[in-house]
C-alpha cells in the first residue's frame, strides 16, 4: 500500500503491510485497531490459535480500564463490544494494616462524584475484552491477523523490516513493532537490553463471589508482605490481586479452593459476606523491567515489551493503552504529511512523548510499593499520617482522582476519545 507522497526510494518498495506487530495480546490487538483506524496496513501476528484465543472460559484475569482508556477503546469502535461487561469503579479506598487487625484509622477515599467525568474507571474481564478486540480485528479489511504464527528471526534495513516465521513465511513492513511482552523476542534480536528488578513477590490472581454487593467500591489493602486489591466485577463477585512472598505464594498455590479462601479471610475481612472462589486461580511473579529505549531502526516498542510495572496501582494495561495512544497518533500523523512511517525522525516523536511517562510510573509504582509492603513502625507512621492528609484536602484527592482516571498529561487525541 504505497503513499503518492512517500520518498521516491520507498515508492515501489514491496511491502505486505505497513506495520507488522509481533504479540496479540490487548496491547497488540488495540495497536492494530488504532492504526487500521487511520488508514494504515497492519499485519499482527499471535502465537496463538484464534479459537484459543476466543475461548470463552473465565481464567480469573480481569482489568482496571483507566477512564481515559475507555475513551481510547470507544474511539476505535471496541467499548460497545464490552460495555455491557464492564463494571464502574466508584470509589476506591485505600487502607493499611495487617491481616486479622484490621485496617489503620488513617485512610484514603476517592469517589467518583468529585471529578465531572464520570466513574474512574472500569473492570472489565479479560474474556470479554480479549473477544471484543477479535471482532473487531476481524470485520477490518486494513488487518491482516497471521495466527497461529511464531516469529523466529527479524532484519531491518534503511527502508523496511522483515520477519520471518517457524512455517517459513516472511513478512515485509516499513515498520516492526514489539507487542510481545517483558520477555520481549523483538526486543532481545534488535539487542536492546533492559533493566530487571524482583521485587520477590509473587501475585495470586482469583475471581471471587461474594455474598453482599460490593456497590461498585474497590479496596486496597497495604500488608506488610504485599497489598491485596479487591476489584468489582459485574454481579456479586470481585477480583483479587493478591501479593505475597514467593515462598508464601507458592504455599496458597498449592491449597484447594476452599483453603485458599480460610487463608485469605484474615486479610479480605467480611464485610461482603461469605465469599468463594469463582473459576481458576493463577499466580505471577512481580517485576520491574524497563527497556534500555523504545526505539531502533525500524522497529519500536509498546507495553510490556517496553515497561512491566507493579500491579500496585493497577496501571500496567493503561500504561500500555497510552504508548498506544501515541504511537498510532505519531505514525498516522506522518502518513498524512507524507512521511516515512518508519524513519528514525518519526519514531524518535513517540520515544520523547512516552519515555519520560513511563520511566515516571515505574518509579512510583516502586516507591510505592517499597515504602508501604514492609513493617517498619516509623514508616507505618509516616505514610499513615500521609494518607491522612490526602483524605482531608479535597484539592489533593482530586488530583489523585484525575490521575487514576488517566486524564493527567499530554493525552493521545485516542484517549480524549477523539478520533485519529
Amino acid at each position: 500500500m504505497d503513499n503518492p507522497n512517500q520518498p521516491s526510494i520507498l515508492r515501489g518498495m514491496n511491502y505486505d503491510s505497513d506495520i507488522a506487530i509481533v504479540g496479540g495480546g490487548l496491547n497488540g490487538c488495540a495497536l492494530a485497531i488504532a492504526l487500521a483506524s487511520g488508514g494504515l496496513s497492519v499485519t499482527l501476528i499471535d502465537s496463538l490459535a484464534v479459537d484459543t484465543l476466543k475461548d470463552d472460559s473465565f481464567d480469573g484475569r480481569s482489568y482496571a480500564l483507566a477512564l481515559a482508556s475507555k475513551r481510547l477503546l470507544s474511539a476505535v469502535g471496541v467499548w460497545d463490544g464490552i460495555a455491557t461487561d464492564a463494571q464502574p469503579m466508584l470509589e476506591i479506598k485505600v487502607t493499611d494494616g495487617r491481616a486479622g487487625e484490621g485496617p489503620s484509622p488513617f485512610w484514603m477515599h476517592f469517589d467518583h462524584t468529585e471529578i465531572e467525568e464520570g466513574p474512574m474507571g472500569f473492570m472489565v474481564e479479560d474474556r470479554h475484552l480479549r473477544r471484543a478486540f477479535l471482532e473487531r480485528i476481524a470485520s477490518d479489511d486494513h488487518i491482516i491477523h497471521v495466527t497461529p504464527e511464531t516469529v523466529i528471526a527479524q532484519s531491518v534495513d534503511q527502508v523496511g523490516a522483515t520477519v520471518s516465521l517457524a512455517s517459513g513465511k516472511t513478512i515485509r513492513t516499513r515498520l516492526l513493532v514489539g507487542c510481545d511482552g517483558r520477555r520481549s523476542g523483538v526486543a532481545e534480536r534488535a539487542n536492546i537490553g533492559r533493566s530487571f528488578k524482583d521485587y520477590g513477590q509473587t501475585a495470586l490472581v482469583a475471581a471471587i463471589g461474594h455474598e453482599l454487593p460490593h456497590n461498585g467500591i474497590a479496596h486496597q489493602f497495604f500488608m506488610p508482605a504485599g497489598p491485596l486489591a479487591i476489584l468489582p466485577l459485574t454481579g456479586n463477585r470481585s477480583s483479587i490481586v493478591w501479593a505475597e512472598t514467593h515462598e508464601r505464594a507458592a504455599e496458597l498455590s498449592g491449597l484447594d479452593d476452599d483453603a485458599f479462601i480460610e487463608a485469605l479471610r484474615p486479610a479480605f475481612g467480611d464485610f461482603l459476606g461469605n465469599i468463594h472462589v469463582t473459576g481458576a486461580r493463577f499466580s505471577y511473579p512481580l517485576n520491574l523491567t524497563l527497556a534500555d529505549r523504545l526505539v531502533d531502526t525500524r522497529l519500536v516498542l509498546v507495553g510490556d515489551a517496553a515497561h512491566g510495572v507493579h500491579p500496585i496501582a493497577g496501571q500496567g494495561l493503561n500504561l500500555g493503552l497510552r504508548d498506544v495512544g501515541a504511537l498510532a497518533q505519531v505514525l498516522v500523523d506522518a502518513r498524512r504529511r507524507g512521511e516515512d512511517v518508519g524513519a528514525d525522525a518519526v519514531l524518535a516523536r513517540y520515544e520523547d512523548w512516552r519515555r519520560f511517562d513511563t520511566t515516571t510510573l515505574a518509579m512510583a509504582t516502586n516507591g510505592f510499593n517499597e515504602l508501604f509492603s514492609n513493617d517498619n513502625p516509623l514508616l507505618r507512621a509516616g505514610r499513615d499520617i500521609g494518607m491522612g492528609l490526602v483524605n482531608a484536602f479535597p484539592a489533593l484527592r482530586r488530583s489523585f482522582i484525575r490521575e487514576a482516571a488517566g486524564l493527567t498529561g499530554d493525552l493521545p487525541r485516542l484517549l480524549q476519545g477523539r478520533a485519529l
